[in-house]
């Protein structure tokens, strides 16, 4: 850190660090307006220098994947699955992981796992809601007059595009992890090592204990879709577009959020085509489009290529290459935990666009939240962006419920599509076969404040693994058997990283549950036991984090086994 402290003090350089950058975009008129964020630090500053994710070795592979079978094994078993793994890893495995180190060193740009996994995602043919589609929901503002659907949804909105064009001045701060913010999340910090050059700029937040991550997903946030196509889907993206999609009552509407010089309208313009939205006297669409985004992936794709052929090309288009999609349903939540869960992670199709990268969901009563299709990225785009507007509107809102929305740079079309009667058709086959498998799904939760974060740290035991813990022990004490479980786990620390599985079922987990459903126990064993757990969970949460786990080296294996 001294030596940090001397480089910037020497001739200048912090001066010339902090002086007024440049705009790519020269008409802007206000900047402050304009972008969430002004990084001196160039948002992919650090993408160029990111440690590679490591290939790992075959045997360590061998020996993650027999310990997560063991607790679920009989003694025979185990010992089958001993011999075949060891027969594999001594012949054909030791073939095919030279083959993926020859590959891997010939595709330094990117990550052994990144084409094989979004391959993975767009072969997938089965709907995109509940299987894939994650969501999640925000906190109301605690002012319940900024919870006003139309008041919240403009202030999502304007905090979104501003989030989305520091993006693409590249201007929004880069993302990294502080093992100490109070001591590295400083000026000096930004300063050091926005001068260094991005072939080594990794290796000088390092010297601070920061650890940048991948970013190379945040792209995938705005202006794109995943299209139905058959056998594998493909990804659209749109890197200039300058509308948004609305849906509300099965319909849609677009309109252009950025001028002809690409300023930023004003809240109050966004306020007045939304206004425009809302006031909008349509009934609900007979012939909702969104639902058959709901379907099976090849059955979606012949229907869009029908949908193409009768004349919809050109709106479908207008869809795929907006901002980002913000839907407006009429149902209220009203503090519903149940109703909530399905409304953010299915609802009933027909005012969602299930393709559309995110789709920023307001109900009637203000609760606002995110469904994103998942093949473009993982959590760390979404969350990031998601944590930044959260903390945008609910502390510096642009709008209040005293504004008026403007009557200038009203540019609202609602989409009309030319619909056959055979499209017709396809569209109310969809919305009763989703309405069945939607109906067949059992969701319930459970709220227990007793055991929170607080108290997990106060007994020195991981939150995660108390949660991990309690299914094994629920499926344990049902079914009294042991069941396999898979945890994701961000790899974001290198470059096109992805996830790696973690595996919380062990031997440790096994114990535990077999001593907490015994008559012979007592408190202090379990309380050893316990702790045991939370150890080899950190433990093997560490070593998936570093590309260390077992699921993704065995499914590049396979997939280089299949080539």
């Amino acid at each position: 850190m001294i030596g940090a402290n001397k480089l910037i003090s020497k001739n200048n350089v912090c001066q010339k660090i902090i002086q007024q950058r440049s705009f790519t975009n020269k008409k802007i008129k206000d900047v402050n307006y304009q972008y969430l964020q002004r990084s001196k630090v160039p948002t992919m500053h650090f993408q160029k220098s990111l440690p590679r994710l490591p290939v790992p070795e075959l045997s360590k592979t061998g020996e993650r994947y027999l310990n997560a079978l063991r607790p679920l094994l009989t003694a025979s078993q185990f010992e089958e699955a001993q011999q075949r793994t060891n027969n594999f890893i001594a012949k054909e495995g030791k073939v095919l992981q030279e083959k993926l180190i020859a590959k891997d060193k010939r595709n330094k740009h990117t990550s052994y796992i990144s084409d094989y996994w979004f391959d993975l995602y767009l072969r997938e043919r089965v709907p995109l809601p509940i299987n894939y589609n994650p969501m999640i929901v925000f906190q109301n503002d605690v002012r319940p007059e900024y919870n006003d659907q139309l008041i919240r949804s403009t202030n999502m909105l304007i905090s979104a595009l501003r989030f989305m064009l520091s993006l693409r001045e590249q201007i929004l701060e880069p993302e990294v992890y502080h093992m100490n913010p109070k001591k590295s999340d400083t000026q000096l910090f930004r300063n050091f090592t926005r001068m260094l050059p991005e072939a080594i700029s990794w290796y000088g937040a390092y010297l601070f204990k920061v650890f940048p991550l991948d970013m190379s997903q945040f792209v995938g946030l705005f202006g794109a879709t995943r299209l139905p196509r058959q056998t594998k889907d493909e990804i659209f993206r749109d890197p200039k577009s300058k509308h948004v999609v609305v849906q509300r009552k099965g319909n849609f509407y677009v309109f252009d959020v950025l001028d002809a010089d690409g300023n930023l309208l004003s809240p109050q313009e966004i306020l007045g085509n939304l206004s425009k939205i809302m006031n909008d006297n349509s009934p609900y669409s007979e012939y909702p489009l969104g639902v058959l985004t709901a379907q099976n992936r090849d059955q979606w794709a012949q229907q869009r290529t029908h949908l193409e052929s009768t004349g919809n090309s050109e709106v479908l288009r207008k869809i795929d290459s907006a901002v980002f999609n913000l839907v407006l349903d009429e149902d209220v939540i009203n503090d519903d935990k149940r109703v909530l869960l399905r409304k953010y992670l299915h609802g009933d199709g027909t005012n969602r666009w299930f393709d559309k990268s995110v789709s920023l969901i307001v109900t009637g009563d203000g609760v606002s939240g995110v469904n994103f299709e998942h093949s473009w990225g993982d959590g760390v785009a979404v969350l990031r962006f998601f944590q930044d507007i959260y903390a945008e509107t609910t502390k510096k809102p642009f709008v209040h419920p005293e504004s008026k929305p403007a009557d200038s740079n009203i540019s609202v079309q609602k989409l009309e599509f030319k619909l056959d009667d055979k499209s017709k058709q396809f569209i109310d086959n969809a919305k009763k076969e989703y309405k069945a498998w939607c109906d067949s799904l059992s969701i319930d939760y459970i709220l227990y404040e007793g055991l929170n974060k607080a108290a997990c740290k106060k007994f020195k035991v991981s939150p995660d693994c108390i949660m991990q813990l309690s299914f094994q022990a629920a499926h344990h004490l049902l079914k009294g058997s042991f069941v396999g479980t898979y945890e994701s786990c961000s790899t974001s620390a290198f470059k096109h990283g992805r996830t790696e599985t973690m595996r919380p079922c062990t031997v440790k987990t096994k114990a535990f549950c077999e001593t907490l459903h015994s008559n012979n126990r007592s408190d202090d064993d379990l309380r050893n036991k316990l702790t045991e757990c939370s150890k080899l969970h950190l433990e093997l949460v560490k070593e998936s984090a570093m590309g260390q786990g077992f699921d993704r080296h065995m499914f590049a294996l396979m997939k280089m086994a299949e080539d």
